[in-house]
């Protein structure tokens, strides 16, 4: 599977600051100091609608988190998945009546179309649930040969008592994840489960469904957590920098991911940092596909609204926070856009040096992006207000809010 072109990301003097950035697993900033190329793992979509304001959110963030490395002139290795089976998937096109293979293709297409718009730097690896299944199988058949799995009716369950770190990035209790289980994709009260919370790893061919051949395991398809662990593991190894998502996936999906790698490898951790973004909410819910309660990036591009208008809407907000989309959130970003093209429009300008570096600065606290804004709203209004004398000053401002926050002016 193929990602999406990458806009150039212009050279800045100077050199950025490492990351400090907020840990799910220990609660606590940490500063990551990757070598020279920094490994991350962003969880990717389950194509059956288009991109949300809540995805964009979330691919927002990490981007930031790439061009903060990249701007401490490291490399950086980012992998991403597509869940391209899995029961919503083929919920919608039983629904709708299409062929569920076409719906992800659309949908998949129409995603790598407004990360282009956005400027969202691509994953170096790119990769289907559905072209990962020659790698899946051989893991869990170790799990099942190790005594962390175990076979329940034809489908084959992960031990969650096999990994002695189990809870350790949501650090929930387990009445808790008893019930994030059940409304997130697993089934706490299936009988014969060893322990409720024990997710899926080979879910046996279903009549009517798709299915691949698992070897000793039988035809059927990966659960959702294995899939992520093995595009993992294959192009990033254990200990990774960072492993990313919005903050619903912290249980099961990040818990589960990482007790299955470290039960399979005997190391730990999976990951340095576990990094969550919050939610965007519409209408006071959590926007979501099944309330239905959506903002698509790809009906606000037909609409005619500048893609970097819809970055500066989510740069506005910091990534940890839950906040809700409104049409003054956006009416406020295509002001500001308005501004600053305004303001770099011009041959000169104040001093550029420190608004870069106050950027740096703000990104790499946190990836602190309302502060950042601020400084170039502050430099903005400083050439609005008196102009400068330094030439060339409005250039050095447009090619650090391009490399740092993906806004292209």
């Amino acid at each position: 599977m193929h990602a999406w072109p990458a806009s150039e990301v212009p050279a800045l003097p100077g050199q950025g600051r490492d990351l400090r950035i907020h840990d799910t697993a220990t609660g606590d900033l940490v500063t990551l100091a990757p070598g020279p190329v920094a490994r991350i793992y962003v969880c990717g979509i389950t194509p059956y609608d288009a991109t949300h304001m809540g995805h964009a959110a979330t691919y927002n963030a990490f981007d930031l988190v790439q061009r903060v490395w990249l701007d401490t002139k490291r490399q950086v290795h980012y992998v991403q998945n597509v869940t391209d089976v899995d029961d919503p998937l083929l919920e919608r096109a039983l629904r709708d009546d299409v062929d569920w293979t076409a719906l992800a293709e659309k949908e998949t297409a129409l995603f790598r179309e407004d990360m282009t718009a956005l400027r969202m730097l691509p994953p170096r690896h790119y990769i289907g649930a559905v072209e990962a299944i020659p790698g899946i199988v051989p893991l869990v058949e170790r799990l099942r040969d190790a005594g962390a799995a175990y076979e329940l009716e034809g489908d084959t369950y992960f031990s969650v008592e096999a990994d002695p770190h189990f809870g350790g990035v949501s650090h929930l209790d387990a009445a808790a994840m008893r019930l994030l289980s059940a409304e997130r994709g697993g089934d706490p009260d299936r009988p014969g489960k060893k322990n409720p919370l024990d997710p899926m790893l080979w879910m046996a061919a279903r009549e009517g469904e798709p299915s691949w051949d698992g070897a000793s395991l039988g035809r059927g398809r990966p659960g959702w957590h294995i899939e992520c662990v093995a595009i993992a593991l294959d192009h990033l190894g254990m200990g990774f920098d960072v492993q990313g998502g919005g903050s619903d996936l912290a249980f099961p999906h990040h818990e589960m991911g990482a007790s299955h790698a470290q039960a399979l490898t005997g190391e730990f951790p999976m990951a340095k940092a576990y990094v969550h973004a919050g939610m965007v909410g519409l209408d006071g819910e959590k926007m979501s596909k099944s309330k239905g309660n959506l903002v698509f990036v790809s009906a606000l591009r037909r609409e005619g609204v500048d893609p970097a208008a819809i970055r500066l809407a989510l740069l506005a907000h910091h990534y940890r926070s839950d906040w809700e989309w409104t049409d003054q959130v956006l009416r406020d970003a295509v002001a500001r856009l308005e501004r600053w093209r305004a303001a770099v429009s011009r041959p000169d300008g104040p001093p550029a040096e420190a608004v870069v570096e106050e950027i740096r600065e703000a990104l790499a606290n946190d990836l602190d992006s309302p502060a950042a804004l601020d400084a170039v709203d502050r430099w903005a209004a400083l050439q609005q207000e008196s102009g400068g004398t330094d030439e060339g000053a409005p250039g050095v401002v447009s090619r650090a809010v391009d490399a740092l926050m993906g806004v292209a002016l």
